[in-house]
């Protein structure tokens, strides 16, 4: 199928040159916190750390609810795909282990 084009949609093209550009954009001022010297005997000083681990934990779920888990077809699909070759690498290893035992009898008589 053919998918519909809108014709209210505009696509710009960018090209890289070396030309600079004819507007400066200034960056926005962030404010830096102060802290007064009242504010340095304050009882929520001690707070500040379980602020702190509450904005992380926060930010952390916030990032989890954003993940694209995977099905359950695809989690099982992978599962199999890190057991076929995990089996495949200790078959080999057993194979090179028993190769070299092999030789060293042969070797050291």
């Amino acid at each position: 199928m053919a998918a519909k084009k809108d014709s209210t949609s505009t696509v710009t093209r960018i090209k890289a040159s070396s030309d600079t550009p004819s507007k400066k954009v200034k960056a926005a001022k962030v404010a830096e916190p102060t802290i007064s010297a009242s504010s340095s005997r304050s009882p929520f000083i001690i707070l500040r750390p379980f602020v702190a681990m509450g904005r992380y934990f926060k930010g952390a779920w916030a990032e989890l609810r954003q993940v694209r888990w995977p099905t359950r077809g695809a989690t099982w699909s992978l599962t199999g795909a890190v057991l076929l070759f995990t089996g495949f690498f200790v078959v080999m290893v057993l194979l090179l282990d028993a190769g070299f035992k092999f030789l060293f009898e042969q070797i050291l008589g």
